[in-house]
Formats: C-alpha cells, sequence, structure tokens
C-alpha cells in the first residue's frame, strides 16, 4: 500500500492536536515538545517565520528532510485549524475529526500528481467591504461593482493585502510565468487556499525551488520593516497561497479534494 504522511503546521501546542494521525510541527519562536518537528537546526529561514508562517517549515523541510522520502510516498501539509478529510461531511466534534481525518491514499489518486484544496470563492463581496477595501480599483474600473467576473484574485489581493502588490511581484516570477500567473488572477474568481498540498517528491521539489526562488526575489520589492497588521505581516504566505493555485494547475495533473475547518472550544 502507498503511503500518505501528513505534517500538521502549528504556532502552539494544542493537546487534541497530538492525539490525531498527524506529525506535528512547531513554527515560531516558542520552544516545543519533543513530539514536534521545529525548525532551528539545519537549513532554515527561521529568522523570516513572522512573515513567511508556515512557509518556514516547508522551506526546512525541503532542505533537510525531503531527500530522505521514498518516490511513491505522498507527501502532505495542513494546518493546526485546517485539515485534510476523507470527505465532505460535517465535523461537529473532535470525534467527527478523528473518523473522517485523511490517513491513507485515496484510490482516485492514482491518475493524478498532486492534491489540492477545493477551492473557495471570492466573487460577490458585501457592497460596503468592496466600496471600503477597494475604492482604488473602483475608481480605474467602476464595472468591478457590479460585474462578478471582474471580483477576482487580482481584486480580492488589492483589497485586502495592498493595492498593487500582486502585480508587483510578478516582475519576478521567471519569464515562462509572468504573462500566465497575471492572466491567471485576472480570470479567476476562486482560488486553492491555506497553502495546503498533497504531492509525491518530485513535484514538491519542483514547487518549493520554483516557490522560493521567486519569494526571496520579491523581499528585494517588499522586505519586511513596513509589513505591519494582519493584513501584511505575513505577506510572503499570502503570496504563496494564490501562487499555488497556477502553480499546482499548470504543471501538474492535479485533483481538488476535501478539507475541513475545526478548532476546539
Amino acid at each position: 500500500m502507498k503511503k500518505l504522511k501528513i505534517f500538521c503546521v502549528t504556532n502552539e501546542e494544542i493537546k487534541h492536536l497530538e492525539n490525531l494521525n498527524l506529525t506535528l510541527v512547531g513554527v515560531g519562536k516558542k520552544r516545543f515538545k519533543k513530539n514536534y518537528i521545529t525548525c532551528f537546526n539545519g537549513k532554515n529561514i527561521q529568522e523570516k517565520e513572522k512573515h513567511y508562517s508556515e512557509l518556514t517549515f516547508h522551506y526546512w523541510f525541503w532542505k533537510n528532510k525531503l531527500k530522505n522520502f521514498n518516490d511513491d510516498t505522498w507527501i502532505g501539509f495542513c494546518q493546526k485549524r485546517r485539515f485534510w478529510v476523507k470527505s465532505d461531511e460535517e465535523i461537529k466534534d473532535l470525534n467527527d475529526l478523528k473518523k473522517n481525518l485523511l490517513n491513507t491514499p485515496h484510490a482516485s489518486w492514482k491518475d493524478y500528481e498532486s492534491i489540492i484544496c477545493t477551492p473557495i470563492r471570492l466573487d460577490n463581496p458585501k457592497k460596503m467591504k468592496l466600496i471600503k477595501r477597494g475604492l482604488k480599483n473602483i475608481l480605474k474600473d467602476p464595472t468591478i461593482f457590479f460585474l462578478k467576473k471582474k471580483q477576482n484574485i487580482k481584486l480580492h489581493f488589492d483589497m485586502h493585502h495592498g493595492y498593487g502588490i500582486l502585480d508587483r511581484s510578478i516582475k519576478y516570477l521567471e519569464k515562462k510565468d509572468r504573462e500566465d500567473f497575471q492572466k491567471f488572477i485576472e480570470d479567476n474568481y476562486s482560488f486553492n487556499p491555506h497553502i495546503m498540498f498533497i504531492a509525491k517528491k518530485k513535484i514538491l521539489n519542483k514547487w518549493f525551488k520554483s516557490l522560493f526562488r521567486w519569494l526571496f526575489k520579491c523581499e528585494k520589492e517588499f522586505g519586511f520593516v513596513k509589513l505591519k497588521g494582519y493584513d501584511q505581516q505575513r505577506l510572503y504566505a499570502y503570496l504563496a497561497e494564490r501562487y499555488l493555485s497556477y502553480w499546482f494547475k499548470k504543471n501538474t495533473r492535479y485533483l481538488e479534494w476535501h478539507w475541513s475547518f475545526f478548532e476546539l472550544k
């Protein structure tokens, strides 16, 4: 049977996560118990965690651990409140999560190279939020206010993470991707969220190489000092989240899969 190993990234120790069939990863400045992987040793970007978030682990894993995996092992990444699940059944409590948590590759995956989250839609935002956060976009093109097809990834990023930032970042992509990614963010009004994906070693190596080459170049444009508040502090993670949808769809045979939000109250 082909294997599936999923890493769950968290910035704090969470007891109920420790009882799930996941490999736990701690990011940030806190010290974690021994059953959590941390990113302080080996090749790492620990000093950038504030702005890279879970990508801190992704980089560490790529540089230090990916080489140790077999070519036929599925490797996945999730977060402390967002999980890969077997079906789209509602998760009401921890027992539901345990029963529905994805822990083996599905038979339907055999024809695919990557698994990404089912998408979230961005069109039809609340009108007041569109006016408040997207005024620059509306002034440039008033039809945005009425046409759903123009309420796209680019508009959403402008509204929530800074006007023009996504456009400015594109010049740092490889030439072969610049035009295609620009078209992607303008033509699509949904994306596959949360920097969650499952793939095998060969695909992951290509993904990480492309992603971090781009993000490290973007640092020249945006730096770290001016990145403040919820909307921009994790800018490099937000950029990665949008790029993920484009990259996996262009470069792999992908399948969109069930994920669920769960937080123990």
